[in-house]
Parts: structure tokens; sequence; C-alpha cells
């Protein structure tokens, strides 16, 4: 059930980018009499690859893009970090733009090993956040706040299952696009979105 939710999601998002107009708002909208109540991101508290605590007021005032990641995994993980790397690159000088990477495997991803990953992709920790934290923080965050897929298989490659989605979060920790972040097409038009978000 999660995965067909997940591939509806991507099939909507991706249908609505083609339009110029503005980005949609994704996940749950409840409307009540005069208000309408976004899916947002929940509160959370993880550390980042320099020990130091990352929150949602970390990201105020700034557009971020997400994804969910293990530093050992055989199969997608390398062209995620190879793809958001283009991103990076595009905003690296933009203050209003960053990147949150959520490990699944926080037991053998200690905050020296993720320092280490991101000094050897040669990224600043200003702009790229490697975080990690309880393993069932992470779980429930990727499932009921971004929309996506984390969770241990044994029989998967590595022995976790993931989404390679990179997930569009504006100002407001609203979700506003979903993107295969193994595909540099897909990316070309998340990095395309972030412009629009930055013009609104």
């Amino acid at each position: 059930m999660k995965k067909l939710t997940f591939l509806l999601i991507i099939l909507i998002a991706c249908d609505q980018q083609t339009s110029s107009e503005k980005l949609p708002v994704l996940g749950n909208t409840v409307y009540e009499e005069n208000d309408t109540i976004y899916h947002t991101i929940q509160d959370f508290q993880l550390v980042d690859q320099d020990s130091s605590i990352v929150t949602n007021e970390t990201f105020n005032d700034k557009i971020y893009v997400a994804d969910f990641f293990f530093t050992s995994c055989p199969t997608i993980c390398p062209k995620m970090k190879a793809q958001m790397l283009r991103v990076y690159g595009k905003f690296e000088d933009n203050p209003e733009v960053a990147i949150l990477s959520h490990t699944i495997d926080p037991t053998y991803d200690t905050v020296a090993l993720l320092k280490d990953y991101a000094e050897r992709l040669g990224v600043s920790s200003d702009k790229w956040k490697f975080v990690t934290g309880d393993q069932d923080d992470i779980y429930d965050l990727a499932e009921k706040s971004y929309l996506s897929i984390a969770d241990e298989d044994a029989d998967a490659p590595g022995g976790y299952i993931h989404s390679g989605a990179f997930l569009l979060v504006d100002k407001n920790r609203r979700i506003r696009g979903f993107y295969d972040g193994t595909v540099p097409e897909q990316v070309d038009v998340l990095m395309n979105d972030i412009e629009k978000l930055l013009n609104e």
C-alpha cells in the first residue's frame, strides 16, 4: 500500500509539474470553514555530520530538498548522490536553498562516518546536512511527513528498502514536488521548480 501511494503521488506530481503554473502543495489537505490546512513536515530533532542539532528551525526561510539514503547502499544511493551534487552545485551560493539527507541506517552511519562521507563529496555542512537519529523516528518522518518509504528489509540489497525520491519542501514546511533522484531529467525539473519557488 505504501508503494502504491508513493507511486500515485509521483504520477500526480509529475503531471502537475509539466505546467508553468504555481507548484501544487502535495499531501492531504483539509478544508475547514474559512481555512485550508495543508500537509506539513512534522517537528523533528536530528544530529548532523558536525554533531549539531538539526530541527525544522534550521530551515527557517529556506527551501530545501530532502532524501533518504544509507552510506553502504549498493544500489541507487550513489546515483542519487551524483544527482544531488548537481543540485548542490547549482544552488551552492544561494542561502535560501538547502539539502537534507537522512540516513536510514543510523547504527552504521555514525556522525563521524557521515562527516567523512560529506567530506569525500566535497560539500559544506552549511548547505547540505547529513543527519542521523533514532531509527524509528527517521522511519516515521519518512512515511508520515515526507510520504516516502524507508524500512529494514532482509531481502533488499544492503538490508534496507527506501525511495529514490527527492522531495522539495517550501519555506512553510509543505511538500511542493516529488522527483526520481536517479533520473537526470527529473532532477532538471526539480532544479527548475526550485527556481519557481524562489520566485513565488
